[in-house]
C-alpha cells in the first residue's frame, strides 16, 4: 500500500513539474514595472537574475524593460515597454510589441549564465567550494588554462558587441573563474560590474563575497 503511494504521489508530483514547465532562461537586467505570469502558480514582479520557465508571460509596462538570455536558444533579447512575451526555449514569443535588441551568445555562453542564480544565492551565503580537495593551484595545472584562455578570449569578444550596461559578459567570466576557484581573477571582474552597474545589490553581494575570498 505504502509503495503504491509513493508511486502516486511520484507521478502527481512530474505532472506538477511538466505544467509548471523547464526553465528556459535567466532574467539579467530589469528596470520599471515588470511582472510575470506562470502557467500555474502565482505571479509576480521579475527580478534580477531569476529564472524564467517554458510558458511564462512577461509584460512589460511603458518605461520598463528587461534582459534574457535563453538558454537552448543561445540568445539574448532586450524588450522595452509596453510590451507582451512568453518565455519559450529557444527565444521569447511575442504576444504584443517585439525586441529592442537580440543577439547570438557564443558556443557555452547561456550554459555558464545558467549557474549564476546558484552563485549568486552561494556569495549570499558565504559559502567556499573545493571539489575533491583540489586547489586552486592544482586545478590549475591539470586542466584550467585552456579553458580559462578560452573563456577570456570569448569575454573579450562579446564585451565589444554588449551595451555600456551589460553584464553578461561579466556573468559568463565569473562563471568560468568561480569553476577553478581563481578569487583574485574574479576580483577585477567584479569591479568591473559595479562600474557598470553601480546600483545593483545583486553585484554588491558578488563583488563583497570575492574581496573576502581573494588573496587568501
Amino acid at each position: 500500500m505504502v509503495k503504491w503511494v509513493i508511486f502516486l504521489l511520484l507521478i502527481l508530483w512530474c505532472g506538477v513539474a511538466r505544467a509548471q514547465g523547464a526553465d528556459v532562461g535567466l532574467v539579467n537586467m530589469v528596470s520599471g514595472d515588470v511582472t510575470f505570469a506562470p502557467l500555474t502558480g502565482t505571479p509576480g514582479k521579475v527580478q534580477a537574475f531569476m529564472k524564467l520557465r517554458d510558458g511564462d508571460r512577461i509584460n512589460v509596462a511603458a518605461g520598463g524593460q528587461v534582459r534574457v538570455v535563453f538558454f537552448q536558444g543561445a540568445r539574448q533579447e532586450r524588450w522595452a515597454g509596453p510590451a507582451s512575451f512568453r518565455a519559450g526555449k529557444k527565444g521569447a514569443e511575442p504576444v504584443s510589441g517585439k525586441p529592442a535588441d537580440v543577439s547570438n551568445l557564443p558556443a557555452g555562453v547561456a550554459q555558464r549564465i545558467a549557474r549564476v542564480p546558484e552563485l549568486m544565492q552561494y556569495a549570499k551565503l558565504g559559502g567556499i567550494q573545493v571539489r575533491g580537495g583540489i586547489t586552486p593551484a592544482q586545478k590549475a595545472s591539470l586542466e584550467q588554462q585552456a579553458a580559462v584562455s578560452e573563456a577570456r578570449a570569448t569575454y573579450e569578444k562579446m564585451r565589444k558587441e554588449s551595451a555600456a550596461d551589460d553584464i553578461t559578459p561579466e556573468l559568463f567570466l565569473y562563471s568560468a573563474l568561480h569553476e577553478y576557484l581563481l578569487y583574485d581573477d574574479m576580483r577585477t571582474l567584479v569591479d568591473e560590474m559595479l562600474r557598470k552597474q553601480p546600483d545593483s545589490e545583486d553585484v554588491k553581494v558578488l563583488a563583497a563575497w570575492v574581496r573576502t575570498r581573494a588573496s587568501r
